[in-house]
């Protein structure tokens, strides 16, 4: 027979194993509504900022005072945030009167060091500009340098803008940010005269200079010409046929976001800078909305963009880094 007495220690130790479960159960309620915070803001007038002091710097051909000034801004930037800055340069023939050229990829890292294969996120954009207007109306203008608001300024503004969040916030899986030189010196009908930097890049994967790793790369989403007032992205032709999974997630992402300017409905095929990676077997995205009347033009100006397109893809690819 047991008397009420000896009943106390086993009592005293349910107790404790139920304050135990109950402090381990808040723990992981605590550590779930952490991940599930809401991701920092993106403004997408800040955006609209970056792109225009981009503008002000003028042409941003590859060589050009411009193109410098822009490469040591981002390179500044993203070492006042406390990020990891590499460059990848290289000299090489250029189309279009510009040989020799030094062009410089510049990779921006955060988050840990260290990922687990198949989890770090790329997102690129080209700085360049192109060095000049061959498809504008007038005959005269066609020789002026583009100014590139949106093909050249917009993507690399949202990539600038995420260095400014993740600064503040660093996120919980890595990221690299890449901005490609020389991807707009091209000729028509030779559409391996473009993207030269993104080229030369994918070409080095593994190599000691090489600042990605392939290994714990998740996939590539390239922005390219995103803030066109008008704003609408299609599944782009390549990505789609060749990395459907990865393709389809991102735009579902878009979707689930309520974001108007994304359609699941498939685009053209167009050579950019994700192009190559495709080739070296990376998953690779390209958000693009290339009906841009203003395209190589004089026209595509500041004037021509939008804060609230900026707005858009911005909320989605900083969903993608603190959501994966």
């Amino acid at each position: 027979m047991y008397s009420k007495r000896s009943f106390q220690p086993i009592r005293l130790i349910v107790l404790s194993v139920i304050l135990v479960f109950q402090t381990l159960c808040g723990s992981m309620v605590l550590a779930e509504e952490t991940a599930l915070a809401d991701p920092p803001v993106f403004r997408g007038q800040r955006a609209m900022e970056l792109l225009i002091e981009q503008c002000e710097m003028g042409p941003r051909t590859p060589g050009s005072p411009g193109n410098r000034q822009l490469r040591d801004f981002i390179i500044k930037k993203a070492r006042d945030a406390g990020l990891t800055v590499s460059t990848h340069c290289f000299e090489t023939e250029m189309p279009m009167g510009l040989s020799p050229v030094e062009l410089c990829n510049v990779v921006v890292s955060a988050g840990p060091r260290q990922s687990e294969p198949g989890t770090r996120l790329w997102l690129g954009a080209h700085y360049d500009t192109r060095p000049v207007c061959d498809l504008d109306r007038d005959p005269a203008l066609r020789d002026q340098p583009l100014t590139g608001a949106n093909d050249g300024a917009s993507g690399v503004a949202v990539l600038l803008h995420l260095m400014e969040l993740m600064a503040k916030d660093a996120p919980n899986r890595g990221v690299d940010l890449i901005f490609f030189d020389g991807e707009d010196s091209g000729t028509g009908g030779a559409p391996g005269s473009f993207c030269i930097g993104s080229q030369k890049l994918a070409g080095t994967l593994g190599d000691f200079s090489n600042p990605l790793d392939p290994v714990s790369c998740q996939g590539l989403i390239v922005l390219d010409m995103i803030g066109d007032r008008d704003l609408f992205i299609p599944m782009e032709g390549y990505s789609l046929r060749h990395a459907p999974e990865f393709t389809r997630e991102v735009f579902s992402r878009a979707l689930k976001l309520g974001l108007p300017a994304f359609s699941m409905s498939p685009g053209r095929a167009i050579f950019d800078d994700h192009v190559p990676f495709l080739q070296k077997g990376i998953p690779a995205v390209d958000l693009i909305d290339f009906d841009y009347p203003p395209w190589h033009t004089t026209g595509d100006i500041p004037q021509a963009c939008s804060a609230a397109s900026l707005q858009q893809v911005g909320k989605l690819v900083t969903n993608l880094i603190y959501r994966p």
